[in-house]
């Protein structure tokens, strides 16, 4: 880099900013000063020999934004709006950098409630899924309501009285959605639809006897080779797991559902990296039994299930609501709906469930409305929801060590982590919540 002491004049909006090259490598090549040098980093000259360099934006939030590239910190006086703030930062190309000291990396048990979002859609929320960018979609219904990292609103996804069973990112700019299918409309599956616009890119068909037919689509998951997988029941034979391109829209397989199991009725889908399969789980009280199972496409085969049929437990005891696989532990975890945790020997086909009653965490009473629990596993924490709170596990033992709660809008119906934030979206005043980790102190 050449001489980094010399100075730097901005005319911003009328206001004259004066800083050094080195404070405006700090944006980065991809940013708008990593433009002012060259390939060697070296300065160079303005435009016309000016000795400033005008730029026709807000003085007050470049301000802030200088400060940042000088110190690492971010202030926000109260006469600048954050949302303002927000799209200044993005003209200069340094919105990572806002994010980066606005909260810190993702952290269960430093975990601080940023703000709650009030929805517009009636009704209590199906799902709420969090953005690879920071963002969210929440599922209402036969609605959908997708939100930025600023938590600003784009236009929602309407579905026209298809009830929406899931909703997935496939990437930053498109979500895809599940959906249930009317009688008689020939409708239903899925979709990948554009987050910023609604609009829909194309529909994913499936395949029976070389004729496509009408489905319900559940369940979703994605594998890092752009494959999507989902739970499927159509009105012939079309009960099983659908497998398809996520560039192309093509179905690339499906696994037919054997006599005695449940797949097209499935609840929660989980692509497993390290083997290569897919782990399947159908829970009370979709069905009267519990089907967990792993799939491996590659030998169109079961390689691994659990049932709690012929268990010995009572109904309103022991039932599994969710399920997790933690390929680390070759376990499964599960819950009941007493917020017990407990783990299933991957290792062993059929295995029993061993409960750890220390985790229960409700005392008195059931709520008159409570949700059932559902579960996550982030960074090597586990986390689970159980009606206004979300409990955090953690070390091999998975000892409880905190617990989110908030005082305002009754039971959490699903959770979602994702972009470095926790969303929890509550069933009785159709609000959610954003958890952040606060940025690590500057020294």
């Amino acid at each position: 880099m050449g001489v980094q002491k010399d100075v730097v004049k901005f005319n911003v909006g009328g206001r004259i900013f004066q800083t050094t090259a080195t404070t405006l490598a700090n944006a980065g090549r991809d940013s708008f000063f990593g433009a002012l040098f060259d390939d060697n980093w070296d300065l160079q000259q303005p435009p016309n020999n000016r000795q400033e360099l005008f730029i026709d934006r807000n003085p007050d939030c470049f301000a802030v934004l200088l400060d940042l590239l000088r110190t690492g910190d971010l202030y926000i006086p109260s006469n600048v709006p954050e949302r303002l703030l927000y799209r200044e930062a993005m003209f200069y190309g340094l919105i990572d950098h806002v994010r980066s000291a606005k909260w810190g990396p993702f952290d269960g048990n430093r975990l601080k409630l940023s703000r709650s979002v009030t929805g517009r859609a009636p009704g209590d929320g199906t799902a709420i899924r969090a953005g690879p960018d920071g963002g969210c979609c929440v599922a209402h219904g036969s609605m959908v309501h997708v939100f930025d990292w600023m938590l600003e609103e784009h236009p929602p996804i309407n579905l026209d009285y298809q009830r929406v069973n899931d909703i997935g990112w496939v990437n930053s700019e498109h979500v895809l959605i599940s959906a249930c299918e009317r009688l008689g409309k020939g409708d239903g599956g899925m979709g990948l639809f554009s987050s910023s616009t609604g609009d829909l890119r194309y529909k994913f068909n499936v395949v029976h006897d070389n004729q496509i037919k009408s489905y319900t689509a559940g369940a979703l998951s994605f594998s890092p080779d752009y494959k999507i997988f989902a739970s499927c029941k159509g009105r012939s034979n079309e009960y099983g797991i659908g497998v398809w391109d996520q560039v192309t829209g093509k179905q690339m397989d499906f696994f037919y559902e054997s006599p005695g199991w449940s797949l097209g009725d499935a609840d929660k889908l989980q692509w497993l990296n390290e083997s290569n399969c897919l782990l399947v789980a159908t829970l009370f009280p979709r069905k009267d039994n519990c089907y967990i199972s792993l799939l491996d496409f590659r030998e169109k085969r079961m390689v691994w299930s659990w049932s709690d049929i012929g268990a010995p437990f009572t109904v309103d005891e022991k039932r599994v609501r969710d399920a997790i696989a933690m390929e680390e532990c070759n376990s499964v975890c599960v819950v009941n709906e007493y917020d017990d945790l407990g783990f299933i020997d991957l290792r062993i086909n059929g295995g029993s469930v061993r409960w750890s009653s220390r985790s229960r965490l409700l005392k008195g009473k059931m709520p008159d409305e409570p949700c059932y629990p559902k579960l996550a596993l982030h960074n090597g924490q586990l986390f689970s929801s159980m009606n206004d709170s979300i409990s955090v596990f953690c070390g091999p033992d998975w000892v409880l060590t905190s617990r989110l709660r908030r005082s305002y809008g009754g039971s959490i119906c699903d959770f979602s982590i994702g972009g470095d934030r926790l969303f929890a979206l509550h069933s009785e005043e159709n609000v959610f919540d954003v958890w952040e980790t606060p940025p690590p102190p500057v020294i």
